[in-house]
C-alpha cells in the first residue's frame, strides 16, 4: 500500500479530474475520487474519467462513499466514512478483491472498521480541516501517539493513515507516531510545484 493517498477536490479553476491528473504528474500512485455532489450522472462521469487518468499513470483509484460505482469503473477500492455504509457491505458490492477503507476518529471507530475486515483506515482529524469538519475530536499527533500503540497491544496491524490539515512540517512526528502513511488533499491541491512537494513527502517518509 502506498503511504500517501490524494484526495481529490474541485476547485474554482480546475476540475476533480484535473486536480488528479496534477497529483498524477507530481508522482501519486494513490489517489481517492471525493465527489460530494448527489448527482449520480455526475459522480459516474466523473468516476470513468479518474479511472482513465489514473490508468494512464498506473495510479490506484480509489471512490468515496459508492462501492457500486467503484465495482462499475473497475477501481482499486472504496472508502466508506463513519456514517457511511459498513465496511462489510462495502466489501459485498465492491468485490472481494477490492481494497476497502474507513474513516475513523476513534480507537473504537478503529476496531469497528477493523472488525468488519478493512484494509486500511483514514483516522483524523490531525487538525481541523472543512474536508474532516463533522468530525471531532481534532486528534493531534498525541491522538496518534495513543492509538496505535493501543492497537499493537491488542494485536491488530491494520495500516492506518492519519487525515486532515496535514502539513510537510507534521510528517517526521506521524510516521515516528507509527502511522502507515498520510491522506491529503488541499496541501497537493494548491501546491505551486506539486512534482517537488510529492518528491519532498516522499524523502520526509521514507527518509
Amino acid at each position: 500500500m502506498e503511504h500517501l493517498l490524494y484526495i481529490s477536490q474541485q476547485t474554482p479553476s480546475a476540475s476533480h479530474t484535473d486536480n488528479i491528473r496534477a497529483a498524477c504528474e507530481a508522482g501519486c500512485r494513490w489517489v481517492q475520487l471525493r465527489v460530494k455532489s448527489p448527482d449520480a450522472g455526475l459522480r459516474e462521469q466523473l468516476a470513468y474519467a479518474a479511472k482513465a487518468v489514473c490508468d494512464e499513470y498506473d495510479t490506484q483509484l480509489t471512490i468515496n462513499d459508492h462501492p457500486s460505482l467503484a465495482a462499475a469503473v473497475d477501481a482499486f477500492g472504496v472508502h466508506v466514512g463513519k456514517l457511511d455504509m459498513p465496511v462489510k457491505e462495502a466489501r459485498s458490492i465492491a468485490g472481494p478483491q477490492s481494497c476497502i477503507g474507513g474513516t475513523a476518529n476513534t480507537l473504537e471507530d478503529v476496531l469497528a472498521h477493523a472488525a468488519g475486515g478493512a484494509d486500511y483506515i483514514g483516522m483524523g482529524p490531525y487538525r481541523f480541516t472543512t474536508t474532516k469538519e463533522k468530525l471531532s475530536p481534532v486528534l493531534g499527533l498525541e491522538g496518534y501517539q495513543q492509538t496505535i500503540p493501543r492497537l499493537r497491544e491488542m494485536g491488530i496491524h491494520i495500516p492506518v493513515l492519519a487525515i486532515g490539515g496535514i502539513q510537510l512540517a507534521d510528517i517526521p512526528g506521524l510516521k515516528a507516531a507509527g502511522l502507515s502513511g498520510i491522506a491529503v488533499s488541499g496541501l497537493i491541491t494548491h501546491a505551486a510545484d506539486k512534482r517537488s512537494l510529492v518528491q519532498r513527502i516522499n524523502e520526509l517518509w521514507n527518509g
